[in-house]
């Protein structure tokens, strides 16, 4: 009887909770909602009003395509069109390309989304394998556990969710993923600064919340090229594992037309050097090689490591350059704490390096606020210049730096 009710009595489940229940009420009629909300604060104890609103309501183009009216640039008003803004593809589109590439030789390959298939970019996933992609809707710790259920019928899921909504779903991550080691993917899109989007969707956190979890693996890819292997070798792997990539354009970079799976956990020597180390990981990386050369105009040597994971981190390689160079430099567009710097010098402190001198850049102890991608990489000495300088500052004589004198197998700065 009362599972009847709630049905047919809309409120009575907020009553039941000790609210008084209104509506539901049409969210477009102001009248209505003025008269409402003069009434109902008047009355005493906690109050929910109901308001049913649809939309995109008023403009066909946006009645019939919500979802890419959800956020969008300049568009055509009477055709509801967009632009063409002959911009370059984004990262999404290149993560969306590729997996439904891969989709299409392997059918046990699904993708899930909580609500964003649009700003996730398997609008053509969705359209080649209907019955393979799974919008759960706004609940993204349910998107976590049903890609885990997945995983242990023996597909293989991946969960394409942005940065700052997966810190939603922490525990299903923990729980219903690492605990048991299920091979699902975490695409985690808008990872690092978003720019436009504001405080609140900045992806600042994962590499920090990610790394500490028990078999998971971390990868953060330099360039488009780069995820594109970064995707496959995730949706073979045997276990929990994450590919964080940024919002916005590519680099431009060519694209190779074989995938070739990474070896998990091994970094890439981008530039050799002997004065400081350079480690950067995903899209920090090209600006630490522009820094680098900088570096060279100096009169420093430095040598500069894409490090690609974050966990496990490939301290090896690392820890062999940090040794030739003396300083290290970790760079990273994420919360300084926790995250991939805190990774790497823990790694050299187990292996009996922690004397080596260095610091680590990132994201400091805030919350970074609304503005454009690069005015903010520029603010937070993210950008080539400010690795540059952090270089130099850690290097204890800015703007000096002359040649490397040898002595006996090791390198000084005169």
């Amino acid at each position: 009887e009362e599972a009847i009710k709630g049905i047919f009595v809309p409120g009575r489940i907020f009553e039941d909770f000790g609210f008084k229940y209104f509506g539901p009420i049409e969210g477009h009629n102001f009248d209505a909602m003025l008269n409402t909300f003069e009434s109902v604060k008047k009355l005493k104890g906690p109050r929910l009003i109901h308001v049913v609103t649809r939309k995109g309501r008023g403009y066909k183009p946006a009645e019939e395509k919500p979802g890419l009216f959800h956020g969008t640039g300049p568009f055509d008003v009477k055709t509801g069109k967009k632009t063409p803004s002959g911009k370059k593809a984004s990262f999404t589109s290149i993560f969306a390309r590729t997996l439904t590439e891969l989709a299409e030789e392997d059918d046990k390959i699904i993708a899930i989304t909580a609500a964003m298939r649009e700003g996730t970019g398997l609008q053509e996933f969705a359209e080649k394998f209907p019955e393979r992609l799974f919008d759960v809707g706004i609940a993204e710790q349910h998107a976590v556990t049903f890609a885990g259920a997945m995983a242990i019928e023996g597909f293989k899921p991946v969960a394409a969710i942005y940065s700052t909504f997966l810190q939603r779903a922490f525990d299903q991550v923990i729980h219903d993923v690492c605990k048991t080691g299920l091979p699902v993917t975490f695409a985690v899109d808008r990872a690092g600064i978003v720019g436009a989007d504001g405080s609140t969707h900045q992806g600042l956190f994962d590499l920090s919340f990610l790394r500490e979890v028990p078999n998971m693996t971390v990868m953060d890819p330099k360039d488009e090229n780069e995820l594109r292997h970064m995707i496959l070798t995730a949706v073979n792997h045997n276990g929990p594992i994450a590919i964080r990539y940024p919002r916005g354009n590519v680099i431009g970079v060519a694209l190779d037309q074989e995938l070739k799976a990474i070896k998990i956990g091994e970094a890439e020597l981008l530039k050799e050097g002997h004065d400081i180390l350079i480690c950067a990981i995903g899209n920090r990386v090209p600006d630490a090689l522009a820094a680098a050369y900088k570096l060279e105009k100096k009169g420093c040597s430095a040598a500069v490591i894409n490090a690609r994971f974050a966990k496990p981190i490939d301290i090896k390689l690392i820890s062999t350059w940090a040794k030739e160079c003396g300083t290290i430099l970790t760079v990273e567009e994420n919360s300084a704490i926790g995250g991939f710097g805190s990774g790497v010098f823990e790694a050299l402190r187990d292996t009996g390096l922690g004397s080596i001198a260095g610091a680590s850049l990132g994201v400091p102890d805030i919350f970074v606020q609304h503005g454009s991608q690069e005015s903010k990489r520029s603010q937070l000495g993210l950008d080539a210049e400010g690795i540059f300088k952090k270089a130099l500052e850690v290097l204890k004589k800015p703007g000096k730096i002359a040649t490397v004198a040898r002595q006996a197998g090791t390198h000084r700065l005169q």
